[in-house]
C-alpha cells in the first residue's frame, strides 16, 4: 500500500491556543478521508499542514514519503489541488482561466483543454461556463469550478476545507455526487474537513474526529458507529442521526 499524506506527532499553537496536540494520521493513495469535529477543533489547521499553508511547531508532515519542509511551498501547492469553503476564484477572470490557472504555471502543454477537460469531470461544460465569470454562477457552480481547479493540473492529492458547508441541501447533494463521481474515475486522494458527520459518512472511507486539537477516533463510520471510543465521538453519533431523522421525516 503506498501513503499519500502522513503527520506524525504533529503539535501546534496559536498563542495560547492548543491547535494540534500529538496528532499522527497515516492517509493511503487514492483513499478519501474526512476530519470531523467543531470550530476550534483543528481539523482546518491540521489540513493546511499539508500544503505548508501551515508550518507545525513540532511533528513531521510528509507528502509521497517526502518531508514537506524539504519541498519550496509554491511548488508543493502547485502539486495539490486545494478547495477553500470560499472557492477561492478570481471574480475578475473567466471560469476557464481560473480553471486553467495551475496548468499554466506548471506549463502542462495545452491549460486551456486541460482546465476544458476539469470542468467537463465536474459537470460544468465549456461551451456553457467557459466565458462566465464567478458572480454569474449559482453558489454550486462556483464550487464545482473550485474544485475542477484542483483537478486541472493533473494533481493526486487534494485536500476541501469545508468546501462544500455554505452550500443548500440541494446544491450540496449535486457537487456530493460530482465529487464521488470524479474521484472514482480519477482515484486522486482526498482529505475533506467538515463539521457534517452525515457528510463525512457519504463521502469518505476514513472519518476522524478531532476535538481540541486531539484526535478522538479514527477508522471507518460504520466502525466509529458500532463502537464509538469517547463519549464526544458518541454525542457527534447521536446528533447526526437526530439530523438524519429530521431531514426525511414527512
Amino acid at each position: 500500500m503506498s501513503i499519500a499524506l502522513e503527520a506524525d506527532g504533529l503539535h501546534h499553537a496559536f498563542g495560547r491556543t492548543i491547535a494540534l496536540e500529538n496528532v499522527s494520521l497515516v492517509v493511503p493513495s487514492g483513499a478519501t478521508w474526512a476530519v470531523v469535529g467543531e470550530s476550534g477543533s483543528g481539523k482546518s489547521t491540521l489540513l493546511r499542514t499539508f500544503n505548508r499553508l501551515v508550518e507545525p511547531d513540532a511533528g513531521n508532515v510528509r507528502v509521497d514519503a517526502q518531508d514537506v519542509r524539504t519541498i519550496d511551498p509554491v511548488a508543493l501547492r502547485r502539486r495539490i489541488g486545494y478547495v477553500p469553503q470560499s472557492g477561492g476564484l478570481l471574480p475578475h477572470w473567466t471560469v476557464v482561466r481560473n480553471v486553467s490557472l495551475v496548468p499554466r504555471l506548471t506549463r502542462l502543454p495545452d491549460p486551456t483543454q486541460a482546465a476544458l477537460d476539469a470542468m467537463a469531470l465536474v459537470g460544468l461544460p465549456g461551451n456553457t461556463f467557459a466565458r462566465r465569470y464567478p458572480h454569474e454562477l449559482s453558489g454550486g457552480q462556483r464550487q464545482r469550478v473550485a474544485l475542477a481547479r484542483a483537478l486541472a493540473g493533473q494533481q493526486q492529492i487534494v485536500l476541501l476545507d469545508e468546501a462544500f458547508s455554505a452550500l443548500d441541501a440541494i446544491s450540496r447533494a449535486e457537487i456530493h455526487d460530482a465529487f464521488q463521481r470524479v474521484q472514482a474515475e480519477l482515484a486522486f486522494t482526498a482529505v475533506l474537513v467538515t463539521h457534517d458527520l452525515v457528510e463525512a459518512a457519504r463521502l469518505a472511507d476514513t472519518v476522524v474526529v478531532m476535538r481540541s486539537g486531539r484526535v478522538e477516533q479514527q477508522g471507518p463510520f460504520d466502525v466509529l458507529r458500532r463502537s464509538p471510543s469517547t463519549a464526544y465521538v458518541q454525542a457527534l453519533l447521536e446528533q447526526a442521526e437526530r439530523s438524519a431523522l429530521a431531514f426525511s421525516a414527512p
